[in-house]
């Protein structure tokens, strides 16, 4: 078989594992109705459940992707998958809440570890495959996959717990298993490649570490909008709509499944106009959506929440190519960093979000995620576009212009991106 055809299963393995891997991440904020319901828990309870979840992942993630600069950990792929769908699986089984609390931090710790490992892995593969810009290429499909895990969770849990109650949580546990075995490929592969010397070095590049904090800012103001919005939208729906539990569901999956297509267009965007510039356009439009959300009367917040999926996912996989290419030495950090630390915080302004809810209303709770993506879309106009060796700029950003592209960067390298 082709090596070029190793690698794009290789994508293919990894985005469907990626899946698998994410469905946790969703099912936490899925979970959440029927944690309400079968164990009447109030806004900060629940938030506090989903913060159990983010807390051990936010510090755990960049210790993982520390560890993988160092030296690869593969073997983490299939371990942090299983771990994954064991603490939501037992997540259900006992009625206490610091259990409860425990099993959902087990889970927040696998998909820690395997996050960094796998973007390391997924960009090896996306550039021999695909070369050139194949890196963000590739990195859409495999944030495709995790989208599509996001976007499958509700419907799952809906499906599982709604049929039989919380103490069918164990049930959840096979994802974890799928995602387990589609590694196995994957990882054979990778040792071949190894044991044949196959592996080119890392081109040399100079870190950009300014560019890489104010990224890591833009993600975290990305983070609190998105992860804010996902762990209330289920009960806000209900609220606003009424139908019970299934409008809720059907808003999580439209915020998710939005979220598979933009991640996939925002790679075909990149290619054409740039990262950068694609993902401060997406900040702007999800301003508005989430505003809508909050505002718009009736059936029509399912478009304003398809809005806010699309301009909050476009950015996703090109912030993690773009802190990979700020740090080009330390791209396991710098993936545990933009997947992890920054996506993770947002979980920390939710216990303050469901204690504002409690004492005044929901909508009112809501409301200062409004200006998060404005910020983000602030904090992207201060960065570059990173020039990456063997890699043309895109041919619509061309003008007479010479940029200065940042630390590495060859006179002459690439046109300035142009700004909104």
């Amino acid at each position: 078989m082709p090596k070029r055809t190793h690698d794009n299963r290789s994508i293919l393995l990894l985005s469907l594992g990626h899946s698998c891997v994410d469905v946790y991440q969703g099912a936490v904020a899925a979970l959440v109705p029927f944690f309400a319901a079968e164990r009447h828990y109030g806004y900060a309870a629940v938030s506090g459940v989903v913060l159990a979840a983010s807390l051990l992942s936010s510090v755990a993630q960049p210790l993982f992707g520390a560890l993988t600069d160092r030296r690869p950990l593969p073997w983490l792929l299939p371990v942090s998958t299983l771990l994954g769908g064991a603490g939501i699986a037992l997540s259900g089984v006992s009625g206490s809440y610091g259990l409860t609390l425990a099993f959902v931090a087990l889970s927040g710790v696998g998909v820690a570890a395997y996050h960094p490992e796998s973007a390391r892995v997924a960009r090896l593969a996306a550039r021999r495959a695909l070369g050139g810009r194949g890196g963000h290429r590739g990195m859409a499909w495999f944030s495709l996959g995790g989208n599509l895990g996001f976007a499958a969770a509700p419907l799952l849990v809906a499906a599982v717990v709604g049929t039989g109650g919380l103490r069918l949580t164990p049930l959840l546990v096979l994802p974890a298993l799928a995602g387990t075995a589609l590694c196995l490929p994957v990882l054979r592969e990778l040792e071949r490649r190894r044991a044949s010397g196959a592996e080119p070095p890392p081109p040399a590049v100079a870190d950009d570490r300014a560019s890489f904090v104010k990224l890591s800012l833009a993600v975290v103001c990305r983070s609190v909008a998105f992860v804010g919005l996902s762990t209330f939208l289920a009960l806000f729906v209900t609220q606003r709509l009424g139908g019970g539990a299934a409008t809720g569901t059907a808003a999580l999956v439209v915020l998710y499944g939005g979220g598979a297509v933009g991640s996939v267009l925002g790679g075909a965007l990149a290619d054409r106009w740039g990262r950068v510039a694609v993902a401060r356009r997406s900040y702007l439009v999800a301003a508005v959506a989430v505003a809508g959300v909050l505002l718009v009367p009736g059936p029509a917040l399912y478009l304003c929440v398809a809005l806010t999926s699309a301009g909050l996912y476009v950015p996703f996989s090109l912030q993690v190519t773009l802190g990979q290419d700020y740090l080009p030495s330390r791209i396991g950090t710098a993936s545990g960093i933009t997947l992890g630390l920054t996506v993770s915080i947002g979980g920390l302004a939710g216990p303050l979000i469901g204690g504002l809810a409690d004492a005044t209303s929901l909508r009112t709770a809501l409301l200062p995620l409004v200006p998060m993506p404005v910020l983000s879309w602030a904090l992207f106009r201060l960065l570059p576009e990173p020039v990456v060796p063997g890699v043309p700029e895109p041919a619509s950003e061309s003008s007479g212009a010479e940029a200065a592209a940042g630390p590495g960067a060859a006179p002459g390298a690439g046109p300035a991106p142009i700004r909104p």
